[in-house]
C-alpha cells in the first residue's frame, strides 16, 4: 500500500514517550502501529454503523408491521409464550 500522507499530531511527551517505547518492545515501526490503531478504528466504526443501521431497519419493518395490522398486543403475545413454557415443563417433568 502507498504511503503518500503524512499525519502530524499533537500529545503529551510522556504519553508519546510510554507509545514508542512499547513499539519498540513488539519490535515494530510506532508508524505501523499507529496505522493498525487507525484500521482497527475504522474497522468498529463501520460495525457500529452497521449494527445502528440494522437495528434501524428492524424498528422501521416492526413499526410497518403494526401500522398495517400485522402486530399483536403484548398480552396476547405474553398469553402464547406462557402456554409454550407450561408444555415445555410439562415435558421436562414427564
Amino acid at each position: 500500500m502507498s504511503k503518500e500522507a503524512v499525519f502530524t499530531m499533537k500529545l503529551e511527551t510522556a504519553l508519546r514517550d510510554q507509545f514508542m517505547a512499547e513499539a519498540r518492545t513488539l519490535d515494530r515501526p510506532a508508524s505501523q502501529v499507529m496505522r493498525d490503531l487507525m484500521r482497527e478504528f475504522l474497522r468498529r466504526q463501520q460495525e457500529e454503523r452497521d449494527y445502528r443501521d440494522f437495528v434501524h431497519g428492524k424498528v422501521e419493518a416492526a413499526r410497518e408491521d403494526r401500522q398495517a395490522g400485522r402486530g399483536r398486543e403484548h398480552a396476547a403475545v405474553e398469553a402464547d409464550f406462557a402456554a409454550r413454557r407450561a408444555g415445555l415443563l410439562g415435558k421436562a417433568g414427564a
